[in-house]
């Protein structure tokens, strides 16, 4: 059995603007009502989540056969937390809070197997369909995305720098951070904050590397995806669940006589 292409991957090697979806409520019921509706990619989050392997495991396998990479967000830039999460078949991977060259460079030795890294080896994973996929060792580096996310203004700084280390696949901003980081908690779409963002994200799409972020205005995100970024999600399940269960009942009750 041969390793399947990953999509993302290659959308984003090529520049091609992908639309994704964010996932936080942990749920694979979720996960399953939202994976045939044919986003790029999701990302199922584990840093500001109560989910665990096995309840990110149950999200991968309800995006698996869809033409949608899942992502996961993992919890901090952890070694051990990266080879577990790679074990049980993430389709990529992306690192939150980086804030240096050298913290970029651990997060990618941490999906590269030795010489060119410090992944755990394991001869039979769900990664590997449990030994099945002849050729995983040989294309696994191609295949899988490695987004680091930057979310201070120091990490901006050093956007370049940090989008230049070998084997990063994107770098995404972190607008929530980086409203807080420089005294706008809770705006993330300040003018400053993007006054920040934009000009960073250009220098990198200028470098050759792809950029992406998350924002909640559907409007904002195309703009941005028009703008050259490559990868934005536009939504996440839990906003767009809030969302609709309050703009019924607001309809509702407006309706009462």
């Amino acid at each position: 059995m041969k390793m399947p292409s990953n999509s993302f991957a290659a959308a984003l090697a090529a520049k091609e603007k992908q639309i994704g979806i964010w996932m936080s409520m942990c749920s694979n019921v979720a996960a399953d009502v939202i994976a045939p509706a044919g986003y790029d990619w999701a990302l199922v989050d584990m840093e500001h989540t109560a989910n665990d392997y096995l309840s990110v495991l149950s999200q991968l396998q309800a995006f698996e056969g869809t033409s949608t990479t899942a992502i996961v967000r993992v919890e901090w830039n952890d070694t051990v937390a990266v080879k577990r999460l790679l074990d049980i078949g993430a389709q990529g991977l992306l690192f939150p809070m980086i804030g240096s060259v050298d913290e970029a460079e651990k997060a990618v030795a941490a999906t590269r197997y030795p010489p060119h890294g410090v992944r755990g080896f394991s001869g039979a994973t769900r990664a590997n369909k449990y030994g099945r996929i002849t050729d995983y060792l040989d294309r696994i580096n191609d295949e899988l995305p490695v987004l680091l996310q930057l979310e201070t203004r120091a990490a901006i700084a050093q956007a370049e720098a940090i989008g230049a280390v070998d084997g990063v696949s994107g770098i995404f901003f972190g607008p929530a951070d980086i409203a807080a980081d420089i005294g706008k908690l809770g705006q993330p779409m300040d003018p400053a904050v993007w006054a920040l963002v934009r000009p960073a994200a250009q220098k990198l799409i200028a470098q050759g590397v792809p950029v992406g972020t998350l924002v909640m205005d559907p409007a904002f995100a195309t703009e941005l995806l028009n703008d050259g970024f490559t990868f934005v999600a536009c939504a996440t399940d839990a906003s767009l669940l809030a969302r609709a269960s309050d703009a019924v009942l607001t309809h509702v009750k407006d309706g009462l006589a």
